[in-house]
């Protein structure tokens, strides 16, 4: 064997022996045989500016994620109404050999989707009369090969708290003179749950800025979509004050919900023209992803962590 031949062996084994060990070294980031996922869960809609809104958060938080070397990829799916599906998304999970998926559920605060629906989407519940209500609604049910995890809800005050204030700072001009009302998606199971957080983020509101007074209302199923609590609320500001600031505690932005329903309760009031509003939404917001990254570090240390 000349010498150019010993040569050329010696740094085909050299490479050889180093892509052995990049490969073992990449295997003990991810805790020896596991392959871990994140899934960025939110509640679908028909409206593609709510479905765009919500996958933003995805790609905006998609380099971050996945520079925690232990995380080898995210995806993001809709509850209902439309694709790509929590199922759709935990079969392609398996069909990529993960080992575990952490499933973040991008929703505002507590309901059924967060105790009772995604679990049993995912398999981890098995009550016959929720798997038919899911199948009557056609959302798939499917059981994945790797391991569930669901965390925690985004119903921190503090995330919150900030976001309203700063929405409705920017809407303020007088506040002594000007009420806010804080119009929700709302929960007929956990009403409480709601009405709680909507009088606590007012209150966190009044003081904030100065402002006389805070009212909520309701613009989901619990009210049937109706326009008329938006205009109470609106009412009830303006009989006391000079000027009514509308903040829609909404994730994304949904035509029906901040036009039709918001905006058509504004205009139904007794004094539109000082009634204050955009018709925004929670997102984006930079402390909600940050808050979305904290957490999928936090989980992917505790399944490491065994």
């Amino acid at each position: 064997m000349n010498l150019k031949v010993s040569f050329l062996m010696l740094v085909f084994l050299t490479l050889l022996i180093s892509c052995s060990q990049e490969k073992k070294d990449a295997a003990q980031e991810v805790g020896n045989d596991k392959k871990i996922g994140v899934l960025l869960v939110s509640h679908g809609s028909h409206s593609e500016t709510w479905r765009n809104m919500l996958l933003s958060i995805g790609d905006s938080v998609k380099s971050e994620i996945i520079s925690n070397k232990n995380i080898a990829g995210l995806k993001s799916a809709f509850m209902e109404y439309t694709e790509p599906s929590i199922a759709t998304r935990l079969k392609e999970f398996d069909q990529e050999n993960y080992t575990d998926v952490i499933i973040v559920p991008v929703f505002l605060t507590v309901s059924n989707h967060s105790f009772e629906d995604i679990p049993t989407i995912c398999g981890l519940k098995n009550q016959p009369e929720e798997i038919d209500k899911l199948k009557q609604e056609s959302i798939e049910v499917y059981k994945a090969k790797a391991n569930i995890s669901i965390t925690p809800l985004l119903d921190f005050p503090d995330i919150l708290g900030k976001n309203l204030v700063k929405r409705a700072k920017a809407l303020s001009e007088n506040p002594a003179k000007e009420g806010v009302a804080l119009i929700a998606y709302g929960s007929r199971n956990f009403d409480k749950e709601w009405t709680e957080l909507m009088q606590k983020m007012g209150e966190n509101i009044k003081q904030e800025l100065g402002l006389s007074q805070s009212e909520y209302a309701w613009c989901g199923h619990i009210v049937e979509y109706d326009t008329k609590p938006t205009t109470e609320s609106v009412n009830r500001i303006l009989k006391n004050n000079k000027t009514a600031i509308v903040i829609p505690v909404l994730v994304a932005v949904d035509e029906m919900f901040q036009m039709e329903i918001i905006g058509g309760g504004i205009k139904a009031s007794s004094n539109p023209d000082n009634v204050k509003y955009i018709p925004d939404s929670i997102l984006p917001d930079e402390n909600v992803e940050n808050w979305i990254i904290e957490i999928c570090n936090r989980y992917v240390n505790d399944l490491l962590k065994g």
